[in-house]
């Protein structure tokens, strides 16, 4: 993606750290690049959120090659006191497409591709 992506104006019911854990869990060895094009983010805004990810043990790397692929941890609890109980896996599981899914336009409910 060339230059700043398109700004949005307004709210959204999503966080830019939801969005990035959702595009990761769609694809683990997704370029910066792209999950910045996908998010509608910078790249720099991407690799701040990623690492604030991985400081708080969401999220993880393995570097293989030029390319890192992505380990979410699918049991962390999320942080805010009003989804006490609630995993990762339960929001990516609500948010993440299956490539199926996709092939087919399907509204069905999906599966997140989140390893443990």
């Amino acid at each position: 993606m060339d230059g700043v992506p398109e700004p949005h104006t307004g709210w959204t019911f999503l966080t830019n750290h939801a969005r990035v854990l959702a595009a990761i869990a769609d694809n683990r060895s997704a370029r910066i690049r792209d999950i910045a094009a996908h998010c509608r983010l910078t790249e720099r805004a991407v690799q701040k959120i990623i690492a604030d990810l991985e400081q708080d043990g969401y999220l993880s790397h393995t570097r293989e090659g030029r390319s890192n692929t992505y380990r979410i941890d699918p049991g962390k609890v999320l942080r805010h006191p009003a989804e006490a109980g609630l995993t990762v896996a339960s929001l990516m599981s609500l948010l993440v497409k299956d490539e199926a899914d996709r092939a087919t336009n399907s509204t069905s409910r999906v599966r997140p591709h989140v390893t443990t």
